[in-house]
């Protein structure tokens, strides 16, 4: 039986908050302890960088997603034992869900937040089966929680759907959340 896969979506810079790295790496050993492997953009900065560094340091498995486009920009983490250069956003946000399981948004940007929002969007339409969590450090995601909140109580989001997206500042009750996950 293959290990469970991770699509982790992060920020191609490491951020202000130091916190935000030591999470990172936090998931990273995380990852290890519960024979995940990791799917992610590819890249080799930022926060990107730093996940795939700390699961490779311990022989995890990485599956590196990377858009022709960037590669130049964020670097292409070739130390990966799966690499595929593919040709755009598009692409890639999809080979990240079909070779994955869960997904989760560290702190990140305008791309990470697209990357999570479409594939919780896929869930809840069932074009795939990957439950989302947010990795909510410092409450950076509260805001977000909050938005989603408002959704169901403004009748555009159902309370079942709102229930498979989780939102904690606890890797253990995350990584709960996905072992425990039944749609």
């Amino acid at each position: 039986m293959r290990n469970k896969r991770l699509a982790v979506y992060c920020g191609a810079k490491i951020g202000n908050n130091t916190k935000y790295k030591e999470a990172v790496m936090s998931l990273g050993q995380k990852m290890i302890n519960h024979n995940f492997d990791l799917v992610y953009g590819g890249g080799t900065v930022g926060l990107m960088g730093v996940i795939a560094e700390t699961v490779l340091q311990q022989n995890g498995e990485v599956y590196a997603i990377m858009p022709k486009f960037l590669k130049d920009l964020e670097g292409f983490e070739d130390e990966a034992q799966h690499t595929e250069i593919v040709d755009s956003m598009s692409v890639r946000k999809q080979r990240m869900l079909e070779l994955s399981d869960f997904c989760i948004a560290m702190p990140g940007g305008a791309g990470t937040l697209e990357e999570i929002v479409e594939a919780y969007s896929w869930h809840i339409l069932g074009q795939v089966n990957n439950p989302c969590a947010f990795y909510n450090i410092d409450g950076f995601y509260t805001p977000m929680k909050a938005m989603y909140d408002n959704m169901v109580v403004q009748g555009y989001l159902s309370k079942e759907n709102r229930q498979k997206l989780f939102f904690s500042d606890s890797l253990d009750d995350i990584f709960a959340f996905f072992e425990n996950y039944q749609n």
